[in-house]
């Protein structure tokens, strides 16, 4: 078991209060020094043990090539962050092929009681009704909402509103945009801005409560070849058919280790609160 790896003295840079989170959205322009600023004037991290996610995180059933990108996208402490708790009703948007947090979600809830639900259908698939679910998880998923039918977004924050118990949290994980760029030019890449996401959430109804810097990534300056997913885990090298934003030409190997050597990409990480 791998628990010892998510000990206390993990840094989750959360915010403790709501009253603490209602700070400036990102100013256009806004340089990686100052984001580290806003970091730093955040309170204190709250800390919380809770042995039945490490157990789920620290499991042997997890799929090896999930464990190794814990580095970069840190189970444990995302999750405290977000304020999972035992036995809640948790819905994951979206999940993805393999599942990356359903391998943890899963048997934590089944662990504890709780409920975990995979939706891939936003409005036809809501399977929890209205006012039941105490988390709402959205990773990675803005980008193609947008770049398929921006109209889309609205909508899918209304079901998740409704479908939250009052009090209850919408989760988000996002590749990050640089600020004050359109993302009706940045979703293709797979990227989109972080005032983006706290306007499309707040524009239904929720009120922004923590936000975190935990799954930053400096190294990624966001223009990649082909977008976000010339980074890892995809590891694209070549051009994909239809997308007329990558570049013609495959990476070489010196080019495809420069890539790779950044990591994952640079994400926010948001927890949202419908009001009680």
């Amino acid at each position: 078991m791998r628990a010892s790896k998510f000990a206390l003295a993990a840094v989750l840079g959360l915010m403790s209060a709501t009253a603490a989170a209602a700070q400036t959205l990102p100013s256009p322009g806004e340089t990686q020094a100052q984001r580290v600023a806003r970091r730093e004037a955040m309170p204190p991290p709250v800390l919380q043990e809770d042995e039945a996610l490490q157990a789920a995180i620290g499991s042997d059933t997890r799929p090896a090539a999930d464990v190794v990108r814990d580095v970069y996208r840190h189970p444990f402490e995302t999750l405290t962050f977000w304020g999972l708790t035992p036995g809640s009703t948790v819905v994951e948007i979206e999940p993805g092929r393999g599942g990356w947090w359903s391998a943890i979600l899963q048997p934590y809830a089944e662990a504890t009681g709780g409920t975990y639900v995979p939706v891939n259908r936003p409005l036809e698939g809501m399977v929890v009704a209205d006012g039941t679910a105490d988390m709402i998880i959205v990773a990675r998923a803005f980008h193609n909402w947008h770049r398929s039918n921006p109209r889309r977004t609205g909508p899918y924050l209304q079901a998740f509103f409704k479908a939250l118990k009052p009090g209850g949290i919408l989760a988000v994980e996002q590749h990050r945009a640089a600020e004050g760029l359109n993302a009706d030019l940045t979703a293709p890449t797979g990227y989109v801005s972080e005032s983006y996401v706290i306007h499309a959430a707040q524009a239904a109804g929720f009120v922004l409560e923590g936000r975190s810097e935990l799954n930053a990534n400096p190294k990624d300056d966001h223009n990649h070849p082909f977008g976000v997913w010339t980074l890892p885990p995809v590891r694209t090298s070549a051009a994909r058919e239809g997308n007329a934003t990558d570049r013609a030409t495959p990476l070489t190997e010196a080019e495809r280790a420069e890539y790779d050597a950044i990591g994952e990409s640079d994400r926010m990480t948001l927890r949202f609160r419908k009001p009680a």
